[in-house]
C-alpha cells in the first residue's frame, strides 16, 4: 500500500480493508483466537505505518465490530434453524453436463449451458448422457434442512451452516437452495458428522 493511500486515507480505513481483504485473518478475529497487538505490529511493517498505537486502536475496533457481527449472525440464525426438520438421503450421484437429460432426477439447476442433476440412480443414463458429462460425483449424501417461510427474511443464515461445516472440515460439493428447502450435499463419509451437526441445531 502506498505512502499516498496512508494521506488520503484514514488509519482506520486502511486496516478496515487490509483484514477484509484476508478471509483468514477475518475468521480468526471472529473466533477470537487472534492477539490484538500481534496483528497490530504484523499490519503495521506490512504497510509501513508509522503510529502503532493508532493502528492497534483501529485493530480493536474492528475485532470488536467483527465480534458483534459473528454473534449477532449466530443469534439470528440459530433462531430460525431452532424446531427444523432434517432428512438425509444417501447413495446420490451429482452429474454436471453440458446437456438436458431424460431422467428422474432429485433436483436440478441450470446456469446457462451447463446442467447440474442430483440423482438416486445412474444406472438409466444413456451412453450419449456420459460422453457429454463434465464430472460425476459418486457415493454422494444429501442433508436437506426442511425450514419454514422465515427463513427467507432472515440473512446469513445458510452463511452459518457453511461456515460451521467448513469448521469441521466438511466439504460440501453442492448446496441447492429453494424457498424453504437447502440442501447440501457431502460425500457420503461426511454425512453423519454434517447431519449431527444439524441436529444440535435444530433441537
Amino acid at each position: 500500500m502506498s505512502k499516498r493511500l496512508h494521506t488520503t486515507m484514514s488509519i482506520a480505513n486502511i486496516v478496515r480493508l487490509y483484514i477484509s481483504n484476508k478471509p483468514f485473518l477475518r475468521e480468526a478475529i471472529e473466533s477470537g483466537v487472534i492477539n490484538q497487538s500481534a496483528l497490530s505490529r504484523s499490519i503495521q511493517r506490512s504497510l509501513g505505518i508509522k503510529d502503532y498505537y493508532a493502528v492497534k486502536a483501529a485493530v480493536r475496533r474492528h475485532c470488536n465490530a467483527l465480534g458483534k457481527n459473528k454473534l449477532n449472525i449466530e443469534k439470528r440464525a440459530l433462531s430460525v434453524l431452532k424446531g427444523n426438520k432434517l432428512t438425509l438421503a444417501n447413495k446420490i450421484s451429482v452429474i454436471v453436463t453440458e446437456r438436458d437429460i431424460d431422467s428422474d432426477f432429485i433436483a436440478k439447476i441450470r446456469i446457462g449451458n451447463q446442467y447440474t442433476y442430483l440423482l438416486d440412480s445412474e444406472k438409466q443414463l444413456s451412453k450419449q448422457t456420459y460422453a457429454k458429462t463434465q464430472r460425476i460425483y459418486r457415493n454422494c449424501s444429501a442433508i436437506t434442512i426442511h425450514s419454514g417461510e422465515d427463513v427467507e427474511n432472515v440473512s446469513g443464515v445458510m452463511a452459518f451452516v457453511t461456515s460451521l461445516f467448513a469448521e469441521y472440515e466438511i466439504n460440501i460439493i453442492e448446496l441447492i437452495s429453494c424457498y424453504t428447502e437447502n440442501v447440501l450435499v457431502v460425500r457420503e463419509e461426511d454425512a453423519m458428522k454434517g447431519y449431527s451437526l444439524l441436529s444440535e441445531l435444530v433441537r
